[in-house]
């Protein structure tokens, strides 16, 4: 059987007979399902900034001057900080997190192609 690339970006490639990822290498007969995962951000220093922001915003001179540069900083911060998609193969050896990336699209066509490939292998 000819081996058929569904996948190939970067250094991520999935074809009917492997899975390759940063240069490990999964082989699909032993991929039994594929599946997404979100790992959410970690806010939890942009709700401790913010919230000791606002308390300086209740000063005067440079209190509150701190209390707007903290409040933006945690504005910043909140921003910057974004969910983690993955890949999840799921192996007779158990669960894999093969694959992490903030690009939501591009894991679901790494898992729309890892479908494709489970599918083709009959």
């Amino acid at each position: 059987m000819e081996e058929k690339i569904f996948f190939n970006q970067g250094n991520v490639s999935v074809s009917n007979s492997r899975f390759i990822v940063d240069g490990q290498t999964y082989a699909m007969s032993n991929v039994t399902s594929v599946k997404s995962g979100v790992t959410a951000p970690d806010r939890v220093g942009a709700i401790m900034l913010a919230v000791i922001g606002l308390a300086c915003l209740f000063g005067s001179g440079w209190v509150f001057i701190a209390g707007l540069v903290l409040i933006a900083l945690a504005v910043l911060s909140w921003i910057k900080k974004k969910a983690k998609y993955s890949v999840i193969l799921n192996t007779s050896s158990g669960e894999n997190q093969a694959l992490v990336s903030e690009d939501q699209s591009y894991i679901a066509n790494v898992i729309s192609s890892l479908n494709e490939a489970i599918v083709s292998r009959g």
